[in-house]
Parts: C-alpha cells; sequence; structure tokens
C-alpha cells in the first residue's frame, strides 16, 4: 500500500489537493490501467534550491527555488519558470503535474515539469533580475536540458529571463544549447507566435465551445481575470471575432464597462500602469467582478480563484480557464450543476505549450516555419484534441475537465506500462 507523501499537507482546495482529487475522479475511466494511477499521485523529482545574489546595495540576499519534475514517462520534462512571492513547493509540485496532464491531452512528446522562485520580481533591478535568473539555472543546472527538461516563461518571466537562461546553461556546457528553453527572443531560436499562443489556445478551443452551445460570439459579454500575455491577447482575439470585453481585473484592481471596453486604449495603459489607470470605464471592488453580467468568463490570473461561493454568482454560461488550476473541486461541482460549461486548462490554454513543443523541433533542426504556418498546425493540434476529448465526455457523460484526464492519463499510464518499471 503506497503512503501518501510525506513533505507536502494538501487541504481540499490547495493547488495539489485540488490535482489529486482531479486524478481520483478520473480512476473509474482507466481500466486495468488503474493499477498505475499512483505514478500520478508522486512527483518523480523534486529539486529546492538555494538562489545567493548580492544586491544592488552591497547586502547578499537569499531567495528559495524549485524545480518539479512529476512525470517523463512520455519524454522529457516540460514546464515555465515562474518568479511570485507566494511560490511553495506544493503550487509547484501541483504545477508540473498539471503540465503532464496538458501535454499529454494535446499529444506532444513531452511529460511535465515546473519552477520558481519565491520573490516578488517588481521589486528587483534589472541587473539583481538577471543575477537570481542566472544563479537559479546554474542551481537547476544538474536537472535540466534539451531531452531532458526544458523550462519555459510563466508568471512574471519573459524571453529576456529565458535568453538569460539559455546563455546561462549554454556557459555550463560550453556550447550553445538553444533546445534548452523556449520562448525566448526570435533570434536566440526563438519561434514566431509563441508569445500569443496561450491566449490564441483559449480563443480556438472557446470558439468551438461556444459554437457547440449555440452561442454568437458577436455581441457575446466577456469578463477576464488576469490581464496578462494570456488574458489580454485572448480579450483582442474575441473582440475581434464582435465579442464584447465587458469587465477586466488584474493586480491594481478591477473595470467594468457593460458598452465594451476599447481594447485598443486599455491594453498599452494596462502593461504600463495595471488597468486601473484606465479611463474608460467604471472601477468596481474586486469581488463585484464575479457578479458582472457576462456570457464568457475567463480566469486567466492564478489557481484557485473561481470558490464556490463564486462559481454561484457567476452568470456566464461559458468558462475557459487562461490559468492554471483557477476552478477548486467544490466550484467545479456547482458549475456543473448550474449548467456551465468549463473548458479545463489542460486543454485550454495547451496553446503555449504546443507552440513551444514547435520552437524546439525548430532549434533541433535550425529551419524555422513562417507564422501563419505555426497558427495553422496549432489550430489543428488544439482542436483535434478537444474534439477527442469531447467524444470521451459525450461517451461517458462526464464533465470535459474529467474527460481531458480520461484521455491524457491513459496515455501517460499506457507509457508508464509499456516501459515497466526499471530496475
Amino acid at each position: 500500500m503506497s503512503e501518501k507523501l510525506s513533505f507536502v499537507s494538501p487541504t481540499a482546495n490547495s493547488p495539489w489537493g485540488t490535482y489529486l482529487s482531479q486524478v481520483d475522479r478520473v480512476v473509474p475511466y482507466l481500466g486495468p490501467l488503474a493499477r498505475w494511477v499512483e505514478t500520478l499521485k508522486r512527483p518523480k523529482r523534486a529539486l529546492i534550491v538555494d538562489v545567493p545574489i548580492e544586491m544592488d546595495d552591497g547586502t547578499i540576499a537569499h531567495f528559495e527555488g524549485y524545480r518539479v519534475q512529476h512525470n517523463m514517462s512520455r519524454g522529457p520534462g516540460k514546464g515555465g519558470v515562474r518568479f511570485h512571492p507566494d511560490v511553495t513547493l506544493e503550487e509547484v509540485m501541483a504545477l508540473s503535474a498539471w503540465m503532464t496532464i496538458k501535454t499529454a491531452a494535446v499529444n506532444l512528446p513531452y511529460g511535465g515539469a515546473k519552477g520558481g522562485i519565491r520573490v516578488d520580481p517588481k521589486k528587483l533591478s534589472l541587473q539583481e533580475l538577471e543575477k537570481i535568473t542566472r544563479r537559479y539555472t546554474s542551481e537547476i543546472g544538474i536537472i535540466i536540458g534539451p531531452h531532458t527538461d526544458i523550462p519555459a516563461p510563466d508568471v512574471n518571466t519573459n524571453g529576456q529571463i529565458m535568453a538569460w537562461m539559455m546563455d546561462t546553461y549554454s556557459m555550463n556546457v560550453g556550447g550553445t544549447a538553444t533546445g534548452v528553453v523556449t520562448g525566448k527572443p526570435l533570434h536566440l531560436g526563438g519561434s514566431l507566435g509563441r508569445v500569443k499562443a496561450t491566449g490564441r489556445g483559449v480563443f480556438v478551443t472557446g470558439r468551438e465551445a461556444a459554437r457547440r452551445l449555440g452561442m454568437d460570439l458577436r455581441g457575446a459579454r466577456i469578463a477576464v481575470q488576469g490581464f496578462g500575455n494570456v488574458g489580454s491577447v485572448a480579450a483582442e482575439l474575441f473582440a475581434e471575432a464582435g465579442a464584447k470585453i465587458v469587465a477586466v481585473q488584474d493586480h491594481t484592481g478591477t473595470i467594468v464597462n457593460t458598452n465594451g471596453l476599447d481594447l485598443a486604449t486599455l491594453i498599452p495603459i494596462a502593461n504600463k500602469e495595471g488597468v486601473i489607470a484606465f479611463k474608460g470605464g467604471d472601477v468596481v471592488p474586486n469581488e463585484a467582478f464575479w457578479d458582472t453580467a457576462c456570457d464568457i468568463l475567463i480566469p486567466a490570473a492564478l489557481e484557485g480563484q473561481i470558490t464556490a461561493e463564486r462559481a454561484q454568482k457567476t452568470t456566464a454560461k461559458l468558462v475557459l480557464e487562461g490559468a492554471n488550476g483557477p476552478t477548486v473541486p467544490t466550484a467545479d461541482d456547482i458549475l456543473a450543476e448550474r449548467g456551465v460549461l468549463v473548458v479545463p486548462d489542460v486543454i485550454c490554454n495547451a496553446g503555449g505549450v504546443t507552440v513551444s513543443y514547435f520552437e524546439w523541433v525548430q532549434d533541433f533542426s535550425s529551419f524555422f516555419w513562417d507564422e501563419d504556418e505555426i497558427n495553422v498546425r496549432l489550430d489543428r493540434i488544439m482542436m483535434n484534441a478537444l474534439n477527442q476529448i469531447w467524444d470521451t465526455a459525450d461517451k461517458h457523460k462526464i464533465t470535459l475537465r474529467t474527460a481531458t484526464y480520461a484521455v491524457a492519463c491513459e496515455r501517460i499510464l499506457m507509457a508508464r506500462q509499456e516501459r515497466g518499471l526499471y530496475p
């Protein structure tokens, strides 16, 4: 009998607790593969590192860093690195596990991994940010590599940070290793379409979900929580399709305009000062965001945002999970009871890892595709994956989330079974 992990104490709605309950729900659909299910409930490898740097004022500061490789049965680890003051080992474990599910759901030849540093990057100078990135990369360098584990950007990290990570790893191995990270700047082996890929995936899956619900995107009211790379790109694409973005929330606050926010003016302001600085909407309390009358809700911020109480409040008929783990399990049940369709994170926001995969393939071949080709390939992979998941959901009469886990876990555990246990 397998014991629970000793180094983490998940509560019901914590990220790891949420993930474990999602796995439990899929066990009845795994058949004989269920004997391997414990594989999914424990990470293969978790590395905790100390990241010491000399600050600009001459003092020495220490930061806590992590890299977790959850499962590599189907290929090398793949997953982002986030810089956030609330990062914990448990959160990174959950995020790495969701990456395992996500890469299997869209059938990419990867396993799941994730990394993070407990730091508020807004309090660092550019020089300090570079130091912390490089030292962290050196510390986790013993377990990452183009064929073993490939980091990417996540919350508060970007192409510049990936460039520093690639350079640090390359210096340590003595040769330019472009394939060690994805989400890099274009002239360092980055891919066209990568920056907008996650938001594009949210739009593509959302457009298909709306079509199946008989919802016309023209005039549909959309509320977006989190207005970074994912939320703003998804909002832009939905607006182009004729939808109205009626509410936006970011770390600075919440703005609402029932006639639709002017994104052309809002996005540049939000990028610089936050949405609260935009004058074309009413500022409302953050909790009022969840009451805003809308047809589609896009949580694209952090995990654990849609609680049971907020699930009761929302007027949305469709929830598109741009963030990882934004809906707690009790809220999932409430949304299902209320007839709200949830397109789960592990398929909805898989556009980013899909184009990361394209970038990795292009780096190995040193042959690069144009943006149209990338978008066509992305749309095809996302649609094929979503259609297969939808068929599974219809067949078993289960939610899209449980169906996504059924499809993904079968692939992961089949790979585990066929590889066997070594030694």
